[in-house]
């Protein structure tokens, strides 16, 4: 006898109990009598969300009744066997789908079909979503993407390739929409030699999503991007295509990039400061020993950015011959000995400062430098080497560092994906006054929106991954209290013409890289008095 026999006229726990044992027995017997329920339901809601978990389960083991069953006309239950033949990748279903697809004008249940096509997976379909990538629906279109890339369909390319390039246009660029997205991630995952060139070609894509993409998808690549990222480190490449590529080689980390980029330094690819500060960053970055030659050529450089992006490196990669090489190179004295103090001090770099330590006076002028820093954080990074030294000389010293640091009761929120620029940024503002809380990227720095932290001003990079500076502003203008914070946005000489698109999303000033610390207090003070 079934269990259902009787089931309307049953108590509501009775109902709930049947349902769980008929839902766990998954005895095909039972079928007939749930399709019924499931028809015609009991309305109420607990009992009739049991009576399709119970089909469900039923349908799980009779693949070929589920199959006959998609050509119902109840659209209800075949709706529920297409998303059962997805869900317990049911083969049989497939031509059966397709036939379903072709015939049918309804993106709803396109979308359905599409989706149980996807989870079945196969190239059987692959005909299909190639024919839906234009659809007017996008959801579809995403669908469809999506399983292009999963097909690793290369005859795909060329329509993926329209999708970022219609985006680049005069009316589109201000706003990456989802299939701009998709398409990028599906080239990167198809993976051909077409498709990588065409990313690489849009790092600097006019919308500046698409970019922190871009981005993102090479950099997931790893080292299959690299040839691909090493054809843009060259003379003849564009100035933000340079700086773009260093920075996703040195997030990749390859040693074959290292090559390209220690080239690049010592050919002089670039006399640019903003190109020759990606590439040195980069290389301290990837962090092998082979590295050491080329950061110390950049200690040569006047621009003390690029030393703090070099001293950033170092400090990864500090043993006896680095700390050599610093002795000799402070112990000449001049301007350069105290830009490479100051530096060290900068980018909290206690592992080379640990190996000066000992050197006599070069060690007493270092830990002045430590002393004379006004940021308490510093105090803390160093204070905590000099426990780990241990000794009379450096609990002295610890006690010369003051455990708090008088503010002008001031707050500043710097945001970059780069360690060296946040330190730099501290550096500048705690010398103007300012208590700093730095952030890696745009969604990071909205945590501290999120718990309702006050800022005097804002500076924020503008490409950045995870949340780039754009998408970051945009959504703090939209946050109740944050409408009239200044912020300040940073940019290299050749995106001005994305500073219309930024002052759309609420920046109210800019900044070029490279400046000096002055030029920046200088901005902010037109903002804050």
């Amino acid at each position: 006898m079934s269990m259902l026999t009787g089931f309307r006229e049953k108590s509501f726990l009775d109902k709930i109990s049947v349902l769980n044992e008929v839902a766990t027995v998954k005895d095909p017997a039972e079928l007939e009598a749930l399709i019924e329920l499931f028809q015609n339901p009991l309305g109420d809601t607990s009992v009739d969300y049991m009576v399709v978990t119970a089909l469900n389960g039923v349908l799980s083991v009779d693949e070929q009744k589920t199959v006959d069953l998609l050509g119902k006309e109840d659209g209800k239950l075949r709706t529920l066997c297409i998303r059962v033949c997805g869900e317990f990748q049911f083969k049989d279903a497939v031509p059966v789908l397709l036939g379903m697809a072709e015939g049918s004008s309804d993106p709803d249940f396109l979308f359905e079909v599409l989706t149980s096509l996807s989870k079945i997976g196969g190239p059987e379909a692959l005909d299909l979503f190639r024919s839906n990538i234009n659809n007017e629906d996008d959801l579809i279109v995403v669908m469809s993407i999506e399983m292009l890339a999963e097909l690793k369909d290369e005859e795909s390319i060329p329509a993926l390739k329209a999708f970022v390039e219609r985006n680049n246009e005069d009316a589109n660029y201000e706003v990456c929409d989802l299939t701009t997205w998709k398409a990028v991630e599906a080239l990167a995952a198809i993976g051909s030699d077409a498709g990588l060139d065409f990313i690489v070609a849009n790092l600097h894509h006019r919308n500046p999503t698409v970019r922190r993409v871009v981005t993102d998808s090479l950099t997931s690549l790893g080292g299959m991007a690299v040839p691909f990222l090493t054809k843009v480190i060259s003379p003849d490449s564009d100035k933000d295509d340079m700086i773009l590529a260093a920075n996703v080689l040195g997030f990749i980390g390859e040693k074959d990039g290292l090559d390209v980029l220690m080239d690049a330094i010592e050919k002089q690819y670039s006399t640019d400061s903003s190109v020759k500060y990606a590439i040195y960053e980069a290389i301290g970055r990837i962090g092998t020993l082979k590295a050491v030659v080329s950061l110390f050529d950049g200690l040569e450089d006047e621009d003390e950015l690029i030393t703090v992006a070099v001293m950033t490196g170092l400090d990864g990669l500090a043993n006896p011959g680095v700390t050599k090489k610093m002795v000799e190179l402070i112990g000449a004295g001049g301007s350069k000995a105290g830009k490479i103090l100051r530096a060290i001090v900068t980018a909290k770099a206690v592992n080379v400062f640990q190996g000066l330590y000992s050197e006599g006076k070069i060690g007493r002028f270092l830990m002045n430098a430590v002393v004379a820093s006004k940021d308490s954080e510093v105090h803390e990074a160093f204070r905590v080497k000099l426990a780990e030294i241990g000794g009379e000389e450096a609990e002295a010293d610890i006690a010369r560092l003051p455990e708090a640091v008088e503010v002008g009761g001031k707050k500043a929120l710097a945001v970059d994906d780069s360690k060296s620029m946040l330190a730099l940024y501290r550096s500048i503002l705690t010398a103007a006054g300012y208590e700093p809380t730095v952030a890696e990227n745009g969604q990071e720095a909205y945590t501290h929106i999120e718990l309702n932290e006050e800022f005097d001003v804002i500076i924020t990079d503008m490409n950045m991954p995870v949340m780039d500076g754009m998408e970051f502003v945009s959504k703090l203008r939209q946050t109740d209290g944050y409408a009239d914070i200044p912020v300040i946005m940073v940019t290299t000489e050749s995106e001005y013409s994305q500073q219309e698109l930024a002052r759309k999303t609420g920046v109210n000033d800019f900044i070029t890289k490279p400046f000096t610390a002055d030029q920046l207090k200088s901005k902010i003070a037109e903002y804050v008095s």
